[in-house]
């Protein structure tokens, strides 16, 4: 099969949504299939990934987000939309649901090829960056006068901004988002918890569930023991807002009330990651807390097992790829009750789940698997087994019989075929940036 892929995030930039997307592009690839990928224009990076056997890539010119100058807004551009669909691909892939992902449906429907869509974000993670508090710059100000905040007040605040369908901009990225998946054939979601959160939104279409999957013969550990007398804690992840790494070192303040020694890395780069760094010094952590930004991918096997247990309070996972690493790496979790994190920690079996922003529910949880080595080889053990349902190969093996299945129209009964747009099926106006 010939399949077009838009994603509006892709390789050199790291998250979860490029890694899965470069993933299951080479898995597939070696199969035989061919595909083309529709992405954002990076820089001088953008060349040397990303393609390969039977995979090509065609960059689309943007504009930042202010907010969050790492998400590219695609500019519009009809050659580089003709050069992707050139010969009439069998199939469309869209990724995510911005600019990239409209350009793939209207792309789709104008070829009168069958689409598939993957939900990998939560509507109010784009809608934190969309939020008046972050277009102005409130978040700034709040910035700096933060230190003469009570905890008491800035865990308030972090409430505030999670906010799932109550705001305006949450409200009507929701709507826009139905609008375009109820216009694939079927959706991909990577758990069941955010399948039902699907259905319960509005999308209508088939869904089918296909876990991101990990490389399994790269990431894979053995049960585990403490690694000394210091406790050793690890959050690794793209550093920004909605990720709650503040509430970490929050708990972390707690953490070392009880292990003095303790100490607690994280890896990772991001637009939170300055606060974060100013949020420590103002906690007091000098050595204890280590900052160590961006780290290569292809490093990240060997670190986990440097380290005993696993912390995210992220409350807006689709999945959570970190935290199937370091499972499948041996680790223990330690997380939220949130969206997808449930699927993968397993309260009481290979981690504990606290309230979301519960910083003191997030300590004493840590302290508890690493308080007992009887216990932590325990939740280590059931660390791997939870990891190994997770093979990229099986993964692969249920997306490759969607597109299949997409192409022979099996998810197409009751619906009449796609074609090109009528005037009463217009989508609603997304911004469209002229191509400079």
């Amino acid at each position: 099969m010939k399949i077009v892929v838009f994603s509006d995030t892709y390789l050199p930039k790291i998250d979860g949504v490029g890694i899965s997307t470069d993933q299951f592009c080479r898995l597939l690839a070696e199969r035989g299939h061919e595909f083309t990928v529709c992405a954002p224009q990076y820089g001088q990076d953008d060349d040397a990934v990303g393609s390969g056997e039977r995979i090509r890539v065609i960059r689309f010119t943007n504009r930042p987000l202010p907010s969050y100058p790492e998400v590219k807004l695609a500019n519009l551009s009809l050659r580089r939309i003709r050069e992707a669909m050139a010969g009439k691909p069998d199939l469309v892939h869209i990724q995510s649901p911005g600019l990239l992902g409209q350009y793939g449906i209207a792309a789709a429907r104008l070829y009168s090829v069958p689409v598939v869509g993957t939900y990998h974000t939560m509507v109010n993670e784009v809608g934190m960056y969309l939020s008046p508090y972050r277009l102005l710059k409130l978040d700034k100000l709040v910035e700096k006068v933060k230190d003469t905040l009570s905890m008491e007040l800035r865990t308030e605040l972090k409430k505030a901004e999670y906010s799932p369908r109550k705001s305006l901009s949450n409200r009507l990225i929701l709507r826009l988002t139905n609008e375009l998946y109820n216009r694939c054939e079927v959706v991909i979601s990577p758990t069941e918890l955010i399948a039902a959160e699907l259905r319960g939104a509005g999308v209508k279409r088939p869904l089918e569930i296909v876990s991101n999957g990990l490389d399994l013969e790269r990431f894979h550990g053995e049960p585990r023991t403490l690694t000394g007398p210091s406790i050793k804690y690890l959050h690794v992840g793209r550093i920004s807002f909605e990720k709650n790494v503040d509430v970490l070192l929050w708990a972390f303040t707690r953490i070392r009330e009880n292990q003095p020694d303790a100490t607690f890395d994280i890896v990772g780069d991001g637009p939170a990651l300055a606060s974060l760094r100013q949020e420590a010094k103002r906690l007091g952590f000098d050595s204890a807390v280590r900052f160590h930004g961006f780290v290569d991918r292809a490093t990240l096997p060997e670190l986990y097992p440097r380290y005993d247990c696993f912390l995210t309070a992220s409350t807006m996972e689709t999945q959570g790829l970190v935290v199937l690493e370091a499972l499948a790496s041996g680790l223990p979790a330690v997380g939220v009750d949130a969206y997808a994190l449930p699927e993968l920690i397993h309260h009481g079996r290979n981690g504990y789940l606290a309230r979301p922003f519960d910083d003191a529910a997030i300590a004493e949880h840590a302290i508890q698997v690493t308080s007992d080595p009887e216990r932590y080889r325990a939740l280590s053990r059931e660390s791997l087994t939870i990891a190994a349902g997770h093979d990229v190969n099986r993964s692969a093996d249920l997306l490759e019989k969607i597109y299949a299945d997409a192409v022979a129209g099996t998810y197409r009964p009751g619906r009449a075929k796609p074609g090109p747009y009528k005037p009463d099926e217009t989508p609603p106006p997304f911004p469209v940036f002229p191509e400079m």
